[in-house]
């Protein structure tokens, strides 16, 4: 399940290019705070501790208690901008998690037992169609992760999404229900070497 933290924000006045601006000249980095059938709410969020949570990895999908001059609220990242140039954060968006709240997310596929798939001991190849799945999740467990096993994958196998344990009550968005994740293909060179030419026939008398 994805961890909580908390992050400390001010409401800020005004909206638009003008006002972000503003609170950038501040050293804070604008943010809003939307959804939940409330009113979006500008948010300031102070510069260093957004930047360390973001580079940290995993931001989007860590719920946050945000503590808005002393109120709580409970949100989810669900975009951060970038500066073009320098590569810091300068706006964030974070949703508005109501209790029994759905929320689609792509979740990180973790590959297993790549030591014991045979047609990798061979010199397979996997070729990987999702690094993550796009799934909708209840907005209070979100997981961190879904693990794909590869430990009996051979030549040509396909591990499809019906093979990957799933969190409860986590569905993924694509349309086809048995969609693949994962394939393994034999070596460029061929499957094999072909077996050896059959013994040759006895010698035959002098």
């Amino acid at each position: 399940m994805a961890e909580m933290k908390t992050l400390a924000a001010t409401v800020r006045s005004g909206t638009g290019k003008g006002a972000a601006r503003s609170v950038r000249r501040e050293g804070r980095i604008p943010a809003v705070l939307y959804g939940g059938g409330e009113a979006p709410t500008p948010l300031s969020l102070d510069k260093k501790s957004t930047t360390q949570l973001i580079f940290a990895g995993h931001f989007l999908t860590t719920i946050f208690e945000l503590d808005i001059d002393g109120k709580k609220e409970r949100a989810i990242p669900r975009d951060y901008q970038l500066d073009v140039v320098r590569d810091f954060p300068i706006h964030v968006d974070f949703l508005r998690l109501k209790p029994g709240s759905r929320l689609k997310v792509n979740v990180p596929v973790h590959f297993i037992n790549q030591e014991t798939s045979p047609g990798l001991k061979r010199g397979g190849a996997l070729n990987i169609v999702y690094h993550s799945i796009e799934m909708t999740v209840p907005a209070d467990a979100i997981p961190e992760a879904v693990t794909a096993d590869l430990g009996g994958m051979d030549f040509n196998d396909s591990l499809h999404i019906s093979q990957i344990p799933l969190p409860e009550g986590c569905r993924p968005t694509n349309p086809d229900k048995n969609f693949t994740v994962a394939s393994l293909a034999p070596p460029a060179g061929g499957a094999e070497e072909a077996a050896p030419a059959a013994e040759a026939a006895p010698k035959g008398k002098k």
